[in-house]
């Protein structure tokens, strides 16, 4: 089934096929497999490495360099439970290999010959529409009778002056690193700037995070501040609220000028990162020519994921809104049922949980605390819980964090805020609450083991019924049955 890219001296090979994929990231390779394996036919076309960015660049990466991380932080505090380490000896080029390794173990799962074997016929090159129902790319022409664009996004790279001519990096390339950066500058504090600020601080680098507003701007702010806290207390330098108005050096050195309140200072590292947010990959698709609606946000979509043409899906990050790999493939699932089955399955997003994997975690799904209140005033009721009143957390020295469950009267769940050990397997149940409708009266009366982390939320839920116990009409209402016998 492999697909040999034809000569540059023959014509396009036609294919017709059910559906055609352009991106061979996560959302791309769910909606191949899946329409694949239910009878349809499909062709893939992807450009550079099959897994996308999830796979290559971003989520697993990152994860494995944190898990590293997280190793050499845990030898530093083992102090604390009366275990005596020396200070780790961190060996960045094995961290590099660690981190490649894991990559390794997943990249079977995403290969081309893993979905040349389910059926899909997969075309390593870059796909353009030609017209609104022909794809080119690689020496082939495909027509089919449903598109989905599933190309992602990368890294932006904001307008700063001598940008152009500064070695820096980005999540694409600061993985291959094998030698420790003596002072890493990070450009931008949001999830991807955290994490790598975190995991390269445990692993030995000097790290000065630069935000232009403050980092995690788009989280609880009392849960971004156990964040900035534990950044701070690790020995992270956080300078928010500072633009970055110039880059200059060489490699293994260079220099940026600041903004800061009016002032500017310049500072210096070794190594600079720019993760100060993403950009869909839409150039080269020819969009225009297949009548395709689009703007600096990605492509435009409906509740469905239907582009202006009616043939065409978009997915993921491309589409603009929710950057993630779990929404993406959420995303996958719309369209298999909108274009095999024709079902009108549109996509809601109010139950998407996000995770900065960070130590601690901080986890959200649903309305953020400043949302509710916008929206429903004094409506609202926040339940919180902390860290330091759960036995499991004080038995493991890990009690920075809380819980925060927005809430109305009637006990319908809008939101949850977690910060702390485990917070991003934590939220699931909250995701799961509010996608099903849950009350929070259910979440209050289940039995949970203890001693676990997950007492932390039971105890929140129960809050929401304190007042009503322990009020003095029912002291009233207990006293006279007592009087009964």
């Amino acid at each position: 089934m492999k697909t040999n890219v034809p000569s540059s001296q023959n014509t396009e090979q036609e294919i017709s096929a059910d559906i055609c994929v352009i991106g061979g990231g996560s959302g791309g390779l769910s909606v191949a497999a899946g329409a694949v394996q239910m009878g349809a036919s499909v062709v893939l076309f992807e450009r550079g490495l099959m897994g996308g960015d999830c796979l290559n660049y971003g989520c697993v990466p990152s994860k494995a360099m944190l898990a590293a991380g997280h190793a050499a932080a845990a030898a530093r505090g083992a102090a604390r439970f009366g275990v005596s380490l020396p200070e780790p000896d961190v060996d960045f080029g094995k961290v590099h290999d660690h981190v490649r390794d894991v990559i390794a173990g997943i990249e079977p799962h995403d290969s081309v010959e893993r979905f040349e074997e389910l059926g899909v016929r997969v075309i390593q090159a870059q796909a353009s529409f030609t017209d609104t129902s022909t794809v080119t790319g690689g020496g082939f022409r495909v027509q089919a009778r449903r598109f989905v664009i599933a190309t992602g996004s990368s890294a932006m790279i904001p307008p700063i002056s001598g940008l152009d001519n500064t070695p820096y990096l980005t999540n694409e390339s600061i993985f291959d690193l094998t030698q420790r950066p003596d002072h890493l500058l990070i450009v931008g504090g949001g999830p991807i700037g955290c994490e790598l600020a975190e995991a390269h601080r445990n692993l030995g680098a000097d790290v000065t995070v630069i935000e232009a507003a403050r980092i995690l701007g788009n989280e609880d702010e009392e849960a971004a501040e156990i964040l900035r806290a534990h950044l701070t207390k690790i020995g992270v330098t956080l300078i928010e609220g500072a633009m970055v108005k110039e880059a200059a050096g060489s490699a293994g050195s260079v220099r940026l000028t600041l903004e800061q309140d009016g002032t500017q200072q310049k500072i210096e590292g070794s190594h600079l990162l720019v993760a100060a947010g993403r950009s869909p990959n839409i150039s080269g698709l020819g969009l225009e020519a297949a009548g395709i609606k689009y703007g600096k946000a990605g492509i435009e979509v409906d509740a469905g994921l239907k582009t202006s043409n009616r043939k065409v899906y978009a997915i993921g990050d491309v589409a603009g809104g929710l950057q993630f790999t779990h929404v993406a493939g959420y995303h996958a699932s719309i369209v298999i049922r909108n274009a095999l089955f024709r079902m009108p399955a549109k996509a809601d997003h109010s139950a998407v949980p996000r995770v900065t994997c960070t130590d601690p975690e901080l986890a959200h799904v649903g309305l953020l605390e400043r949302e509710a209140r916008a929206q429903h005033g004094e409506k609202l009721r926040v339940l919180k819980w902390p860290y330091q009143e759960n036995d499991r957390a004080r038995a493991e020295r890990a009690t920075d964090g809380f819980i925060k469950i927005m809430t109305l009267k009637n006990g319908k769940v809008l939101g949850a805020t977690i910060v702390g050990k485990g917070a991003g397997d934590l939220i699931q149940t909250w995701a799961m609450v509010i996608a099903q409708k849950i009350k929070i009266g259910a979440v209050a009366s289940s039995i949970v083991a203890y001693p676990t982390l997950g007492e932390i939320g039971k105890r929140a839920a129960g809050s929401f019924f304190t007042e009503t116990l322990f009020s003095p009409r029912m002291r009233k209402i207990v006293r006279f049955l007592a009087a009964f016998g």
